[in-house]
């Protein structure tokens, strides 16, 4: 079989996770940016709204249109999933489809060269991965699959009920990469929260704080997408107590007006979702980022105020803003007082402003702190600018820092190793540091 393999990853971090489970599999390729150099080419996709199923499709046929003659084209993953009959039916430029469920037997489906959709769940056990973008941080997925049966959501239809990985299997992953130079974990799901409530066990995040903070090596973690009925107060004490995890919340709450809550089928109205709010901002350090969604059907104008102060005004860190998609296979899609597209549109603007205040203030408020950073290399923006990124945060997602300054201008500047440093100022919406010393 040729050797030169060009990869896409869309969507979220569970699906780079997933990625990175076949580039393991299939390490005896050599990587390529260039598609059009490729022998294999493999897409894979996010199923989640229009927009991502729009751009995956896309991305599928610009990289057809790309191709060399005699090359593979593969579509895995979650719009894959999803559409099973349809894409191979009016996507015939396709040579292998495949699910979520056979991401560890890539390297078998291109050397039978064909299409498979296995119907058993997948949970990462053991696979090897080639992590990316990255050499000190890693993503750990803890479950897939999601019990939750909000109005909006299609991924119970084709990710299935929720399915947690052990907590051997968990702490064996994260050992593997802290040989490989790693300390710095995100641990991510559907529904983290729920982690191991399949298994009768109610408070599984708590036993998995306690079980990664007996592994020598790891220095930072954080635990991403919490969904506030099955956040409970006691478990963000433990995250409080923690040597290891942050004070992190990524909690997306959707909206804050009680009966869109109820339409959403969130399982909490809007006091106890304030009152675990609350709880986090009163922890030392405490980062909040959360998402809402516009426009969903039924959402009055009073409702859409409502959810606007009370984004503007709680204290966010960061917030994500989604327009409602009407996906087939959701209970909302059956609602009848859909929205106007356009009001969606308008709504969330509004909201993006919301957005990019309490974006501002946050920023603001972290000038002239000491804190912990991670240098990852020269900044897109000049040689003489390293970009950083304050250890507490997520990679990516929650921005970038750029250091203009050091004490000490002779010693050399680690890629990957931690530092403290002093925010100096806000440039936009990026951070200046000077750097003190390595920790």
């Amino acid at each position: 079989m040729s050797n030169k393999l060009h990869v896409v990853s869309l969507g979220c971090n569970k699906n780079l996770v997933d990625t990175e489970v076949m580039m393991g599999r299939l390490k005896s390729f050599s990587l390529t940016d260039q598609a059009g150099q490729a022998d294999v080419i493999i897409v894979n996709t996010c199923g989640f709204i229009d927009a991502a199923k729009e751009e995956s499709v896309n991305t599928i046929l610009n990289l057809h249109d790309q191709r060399k003659d005699g090359s593979i084209l593969v579509v895995a993953g979650c719009l894959s999933e999803r559409y099973r009959e349809e894409l191979a039916e009016e996507m015939p430029e396709v040579d292998i489809f495949t699910g979520v469920g056979d991401y560890e037997r890539i390297d078998q489906l291109l050397a039978d060269k064909e299409s498979r959709f296995s119907d058993e769940v997948y949970l990462i056990d053991g696979a090897e991965r080639v992590v990316t973008g990255s050499n000190y941080h890693a993503y750990i997925k803890l479950s897939e699959g999601c019990n939750q049966v909000c109005s909006f959501c299609a991924i119970p239809s084709f990710k299935g009920k929720l399915n947690s990985r052990s907590l051997d299997s968990i702490a064996k992953e994260v050992e593997s990469l802290v040989k490989k130079g790693y300390y710095d974990f995100s641990f991510i799901s559907q529904d983290s929260s729920s982690y191991l409530r399949d298994q009768n066990i109610k408070d599984g995040l708590s036993l998995l704080i306690d079980r990664i903070e007996l592994i020598d090596g790891v220095k930072s973690a954080r635990i991403l997408y919490l969904y506030p009925s099955t956040t409970t107060i006691g478990l963000l004490k433990n995250i409080g107590k923690s040597k290891i995890f942050h004070n992190y919340f990524d909690m997306p709450i959707q909206h804050i007006n009680d009966d869109m809550l109820r339409i959403m089928k969130r399982g909490f109205g809007k006091e106890k979702t304030v009152e675990l709010l609350n709880f986090m901002k009163s922890l030392p350090n405490a980062f909040i980022r959360t998402s809402f969604i516009v426009g969903h059907p039924g959402e009055t104008d009073e409702m859409f105020e409502e959810m606007k102060e009370f984004a503007s005004d709680f204290g966010f860190d960061r917030i994500n803003i989604f327009e409602y998609s009407d996906e087939e296979t959701t209970s909302a899609y059956d609602m009848q007082e859909k929205i106007d597209e356009e009001i969606i549109h308008d709504r969330a603007e509004i909201l993006a402003e919301v957005q990019a205040e309490v974006l501002e203030k946050s920023l603001e408020s972290e000038i002239d702190k000491e804190i912990n950073i991670v240098i990852d290399g020269e900044s897109d923006e000049h040689e003489f600018l390293l970009s950083a990124k304050e250890l507490l945060w997520a990679p990516e997602i929650d921005g970038e820092i750029y250091v203009n300054d050091r004490v000490d201008d002779e010693a050399e500047i680690e890629y990957g190793k931690i530092y403290k440093a002093k925010i100096t100022s806000v440039v936009g919406d990026i951070l200046t540091a000077k750097v003190y010393n390595s920790k």
